[in-house]
């Protein structure tokens, strides 16, 4: 698998910036990987999920938000969401004239909420969604439920997320799967936070291998 390379796009409004994942025997097929409210393109878990989808023949773009090209550090301002839309819708037309096959587009926490909420509004934009610890609600506000959108999500989805998620336990996250239309699959990681566990060396191979697992079972 050849390094990762820093990439940026700037003929479009947001840029497309990150990192690149080239695999050596490519199956046609390419993933878009971004982060969450207080993190980067760099955050370790992307990173390592990126090596082993491009591992697996997936080209992987690892990319910045634009809330996260503006400031390197802070959460984005709510009113810039739809500027994060279209940034991974950005970055979806970048890479769809890289790939002769399907591109799928996903994200951990906040950037997987904004990958939702594009396809709810654009359903034929993605092949499919890997949905990372989506954040259903504020930690100790369960009434404040990210919800409004699901029942028009018709793209495929994928999530991931563990058994101590204080943004939604596994019970609140299968009722809300429930207003999908499209078809989705739950990957539970037990005893995991929103973090997804993801410390050590062990959880540094076994997490990834697992999810591209999982991730291929459901898209074939």
């Amino acid at each position: 698998m050849q390094p990762a390379t820093t990439f940026f796009h700037n003929a479009l409004d947001p840029a497309v910036r990150g990192w690149l994942h080239t695999p050596d025997v490519p199956n046609g097929d390419a993933l878009i990987l971004t982060h969450g409210a207080g993190s980067d393109s760099t955050a370790p878990l992307l990173v390592a999920l990126s090596d082993t989808f491009a591992s697996h023949g997936y080209l992987v773009l690892r990319c910045d938000l634009p809330f996260r090209q503006d400031r390197r550090t802070g959460p984005p301002f709510p009113g810039n969401a739809e500027r994060d839309r279209a940034g991974l819708r950005n970055a979806v037309a970048v890479l769809r004239k890289r790939v002769t096959g399907r591109v799928f587009l996903g994200g951990h926490s906040y950037g997987g909420r904004q990958a939702t909420m594009l396809c709810a509004a654009e359903p034929e934009l993605v092949a499919g969604l890997l949905l990372l610890s989506y954040p259903l609600h504020p930690p100790r506000k369960p009434e404040q439920l990210r919800i409004h959108h699901l029942p028009s999500l018709r793209t495929p989805a994928l999530f991931v997320h563990g058994t101590r998620d204080p943004f939604g336990s596994v019970d609140e996250m299968t009722k809300a799967l429930q207003l999908l239309p499209a078809k989705n699959e739950l990957m539970k990681v037990e005893g995991a936070g929103h973090d997804l566990g993801f410390k050590g060396r062990a959880s540094a191979i076994e997490l990834p291998a697992n999810i591209v697992a999982r991730f291929e079972a459901v898209f074939g």
